[in-house]
């Protein structure tokens, strides 16, 4: 880990002290900025990305986004501040109490190390543990007088922690997708986290069986422009058995079984069909709702199974994927279509938009390694996320797409990427509103809920005090030259799109 994202305060100063050239300290304006940064960062590098929080204070501050990468199985050191040792017995301005219990329960072991010797082992301690399956952040609180304690080298150490497959348990399921009649596949944020998409391509070929994003996916696990892909599972339990009708197995890959965010009674699966689960996380595997969940790694499960599995027929009925037509106010719609046509192929899609997300995956078809949104459901994530993807990809572009009311919780992020001159592009969805809140309220019924309009923001003005370019785009055919042009720029380019007001169905 060289490379420290942070907003510091008097409690971190003694470790900044002396900063080493071959470190890249990457500094944001608000704590939960700095989690979203890393949190993109160590997904994409796959490495423990290493964070520094203020005392008490920047540990909540940044709690939400924390929460995030808990449910992004996002590999995190963060080392937050604590006052100096003298002074600790008489609770003192900036006290951390209870310091690792603040940020329970989203991070996976905590420690105020009993002596200042002990705060290497520590850290090394929380890298270890944030890179066991399932990854995670770990935490550790360190007063400020503990750096300039003499300590002894802490020696090297490495874990190896792919978890393998039971070969009988493989073997099980082999013999059920060759005695199926019609076997289906869910794919989520697991495959691609353990870079096992190519695999999953020769499996679903060589079943001939469509494919089903996981709903509400913090990472595509299978490419959406391939002919075998069949859409994203709705978020609630009667449309999940729906789409699922014809399938007499399901075979669910690094997702839970199932995501739901709206309640419905009823049945679980289709009538007759069954199910296996592979999951690296045993309590995601605790609380599936059915079938026979497998704990392992993904790529070493799914290099063991596809010699077992029979080859079919081919897949014969892609379905044909709908077209959105240029209007003024812009749809979602046309605007997640041109933004198909004109983003690279390699180029990574944060998102946070999530009024407009149920039509990603007919819009705008999303590449494993290239798209990365918020698990846990709490906004403020895509702002910094595109900072840090950009920090860990230098060579291809990011795109932003973000709510005009998710923009707000993070909006500070724009002074990072301008800093740092990173070429992103913030594609930013401005319906006036929250568009969800909106559709939750019709779904409802609901005659007297307050207004959940935004007026009056010019982010095109905030954007430039950042020190960030922007322009605002009301005309269809603007944004296409719009975008192209954002997408050449070698610094960050904020694009308020205006698009309808119109409630979409969500789930």
């Amino acid at each position: 880990m060289t490379t420290v994202f942070a907003n510091p305060g008097s409690t971190e100063l003694r470790f900044l002290r002396d900063f080493p050239a071959d470190f890249r300290y990457v500094m944001a304006l608000q704590e939960a900025a700095v989690v979203g940064m890393a949190d993109a960062y160590a997904q994409i590098t796959g490495n423990a990305a290493f964070v520094q929080l203020h005392s008490a204070g920047g540990v909540g501050n940044a709690m939400g986004a924390l929460f995030t990468a808990y449910r992004n199985a996002a590999p995190l050191v963060i080392v937050a501040g604590q006052q100096t040792r003298a002074m600790l017995p008489s609770e003192p301005f900036l006290f951390a109490a209870d310091a690792t219990t603040l940020p329970r329960p989203y991070v996976k072991w905590a420690l105020e190390p009993a002596r200042a010797e002990d705060v290497p082992a520590a850290i090394a301690r929380a890298c270890a543990v944030a890179m066991e399956r399932p990854y995670g952040p770990a935490f550790v609180s360190v007063p400020e007088d503990d750096w300039d304690r003499d300590a002894q080298p802490h020696s090297a150490h490495r874990v190896y922690g792919d978890v393998a497959p039971d070969p009988a348990a493989v073997a099980a399921l082999a013999s059920a997708l060759d005695a199926a009649r019609a076997p289906a596949i869910v794919a989520g944020a697991g495959v691609d986290r353990d870079g096992a998409a190519d695999l999953l391509v020769r499996l679903a070929e060589r079943l001939g069986a469509p494919v089903w994003a996981s709903a509400l996916a913090s990472r595509c696990g299978f490419p959406e422009d391939h002919p075998q892909f069949a859409g994203a599972l709705p978020r609630v339990r009667s449309g999940v058995v729906e789409k699922l009708r014809d399938a007499d197995l399901v075979l669910v890959l690094g997702a839970p079984v199932f995501n739901y965010h709206v309640h419905a009674e009823g049945p679980f699966l289709p009538e007759g069909a069954t199910l296996f689960h592979l999951t690296d996380d045993p309590s995601v595997a605790s609380y599936a709702v059915a079938g026979t969940s497998i704990v392992a790694a993904l790529r070493p499960a799914l290099e063991q199974l596809l010699p077992r599995v029979k080859e079919r027929p081919p897949f014969a009925t892609p379905r044909a994927r709908p077209r959105a037509e240029a209007s003024e106010p812009m749809s979602i719609e046309f605007v997640l279509q041109t933004l198909a046509a004109v983003v690279p192929r390699d180029a990574i899609v944060v998102e946070e938009a999530p009024s407009s997300h149920t039509f990603l995956h007919d819009y705008l078809p999303l590449q494993p390694g290239g798209f990365f949104t918020s698990a846990s459901g709490s906004l403020g994530f895509a702002m910094p996320a595109a900072v840090g993807a950009a920090l860990a990809a230098p060579h291809r572009r990011v795109v932003g797409l973000i709510g005009d009311g998710s923009a707000q919780y993070t909006i500070q992020t724009l002074w990072s990427a301008a800093r740092e001159r990173l070429p992103i592009v913030y594609a930013i969805l401005n319906n006036r509103g929250y568009g969800a809140m909106k559709s939750f309220v019709e779904m409802q019924g609901s005659q007297r809920s307050p207004s959940f309009a935004i007026e009056a923001i010019d982010l095109v003005a905030i954007a430039a005090g950042y020190g960030c370019r922007a322009r605002r785009i009301t005309r269809a055919g603007e944004l296409r030259t719009a975008l192209e042009e954002a997408l050449r720029a070698n610094e960050p380019v904020l694009l308020d799109i205006v698009v309808d007001t119109t409630a979409r169905k969500l789930h």
